[in-house]
């Protein structure tokens, strides 16, 4: 009998023959797991309708374990991940722990290709074209060290563009001499055309390597990686895509992105364990990508040539088709709106006060569920310190010159009451100051 819906995200029982003692099969997705899947996904309404049915997010919430004597705002960061997610992936490496050159190397390891398939099927691509990483940083210096530069050779990005990737670049300026040059694009960016003219405006015969944002970690910026990567491929330049932030945050399917080089973190908006990320590769262009770690020469051609980081556990990788099978309960479209929903909710409070900008687009398509906002004459690293020392809400400050602010994060546990809670705070800030 399915439970209702007050009762089914609570059903999380051990299994009897856990209970018991007996072994489980380690790749077993739980009852509570399908069973949320299917409760949710029988939920009727339209994506716009369920962003605003509280029950449907009460039932969502359940699932976390998350703190609530603290407002978490930084899920943009690392998210925590659903109850049954954690739960998984100690069962695995409890399982592993037997004796982990047969459990470990010979039973579980080979289900990674189960996780694979999935989140190729999900995401639309093929199986052959994903490798399993552990965050985003990983999978772009992959990419970012994978391809031969000389001397003199340029690589073009934002100046908004991820901390560790610039400094991946300026790294390979100082061992090899090559050239990083840095685009400005506005804030907010709501012209895709403009963009692209932008970056093609900075193109030289010199250049050899585009990176750019899905989404911009800053502002929640999405850019027209579609439109960026088909700039590339006229020019003959590998434009590598930096998707931390996108990939289950808001709805697209990746191969419809056409892209050829695309790196996330998992851990973020899909909720898997921490340090899990995925890397795709387009298939005919993995043999000229050199791997980060090396691989044999028979692997060439093989994506899982990029997954050739010695010892390394399985019960993270494995979890991740709990994440997915929950996601997949939410439906991406919904879990979209909702985001949306959360940020215009803080958002159309804050801005009635002439005193506040965001520099994130509220234009659908844009941006998401991310969102950086300003309160002109409040330095935000300060802001940040009082909201925790004072309030225990957990934000972001950014210091960059191009869109100084907070950036904020909810996530789909968190509760309108919570960000009244940051709502009331931010307005006393507005209106008094930060205390001396």
């Amino acid at each position: 009998m399915m439970p209702n819906r007050r009762q089914f995200l609570g059903s999380m029982a051990v299994p009897a023959a856990a209970a018991a003692g007996l072994p489980l099969l380690p790749t077993r997705l739980s009852a509570a797991a399908a069973e949320i899947a299917d409760e949710l996904g029988n939920w009727s309404g339209t994506p716009g309708q369920i962003a605003r049915d509280e029950d449907f997010w009460v039932e969502v919430a359940r699932a976390f374990t998350v703190d609530r004597s603290l407002i978490n705002l930084n899920n943009g960061g690392v998210s925590p991940s659903p109850r049954w997610v954690q739960e998984a992936m100690k069962r695995h490496l409890d399982y592993s722990n037997e004796a982990p050159t047969y459990t470990m190397w010979q039973i579980l390891e080979p289900q990674r290709e189960t996780v694979r398939a999935r989140l190729a099927r999900e995401w639309g691509v093929d199986a052959e074209e994903i490798a399993l990483t552990r965050n985003a940083s990983e999978g772009l210096q992959i990419l970012q060290h994978g391809f031969d530069l000389e001397p003199g050779d340029e690589v073009l990005t934002t100046t908004q563009d991820y901390g560790r990737m610039i400094t991946t670049f300026r790294q390979r300026e100082r061992r090899d001499g090559i050239v990083l040059k840095q685009i400005r694009i506005p804030v907010p960016a709501e012209d895709p055309a403009e963009i692209v003219r932008l970056f093609e405006e900075a193109i030289t015969p010199r250049t050899r390597m585009i990176l750019c944002c899905h989404m911009i970690n800053l502002t929640g910026q999405i850019l027209p990686v579609k439109e960026l990567t088909a700039l590339g491929r006229r020019h003959g330049i590998p434009v590598l895509v930096d998707g931390a932030h996108a990939l289950a945050h808001f709805e697209f399917d990746l191969g419809e992105l056409d892209v050829d080089f695309y790196a996330t973190s998992l851990h973020k908006w899909l909720f898997a364990p921490h340090g899990t990320g995925l890397l795709y590769v387009r298939r005919e262009r993995i043999p000229e990508v050199w791997p980060l770690t090396a691989a044999p020469e028979s692997r060439d051609g093989d994506i899982r040539k990029f997954e050739e980081i010695g010892t390394h556990p399985a019960a993270n990788y494995l979890a991740i088709a709990e994440a997915l099978t929950f996601h997949q309960g939410m439906g991406g479209a919904r879990k979209d709106a909702r985001m949306v929903y959360l940020r215009d909710y803080w958002a159309d409070r804050l801005l009635q006060h002439d005193r506040v900008r965001l520099h994130t687009s509220r234009k659908p398509g844009f941006a998401c569920g991310l969102a950086n906002v300003q309160i002109d004459g409040v330095d935000p690293g300060a802001l940040n310190q009082y909201l925790w020392n004072e309030h225990r809400i957990i934000a972001v400050g950014i210091g960059h010159e191009e869109c100084t602010g907070s950036r904020i994060t909810p996530s789909v546990y968190t509760t309108l009451e919570e960000l009244d809670r940051f709502g009331d705070v931010m307005e006393h800030v507005i209106r008094h100051g930060l205390p001396a």
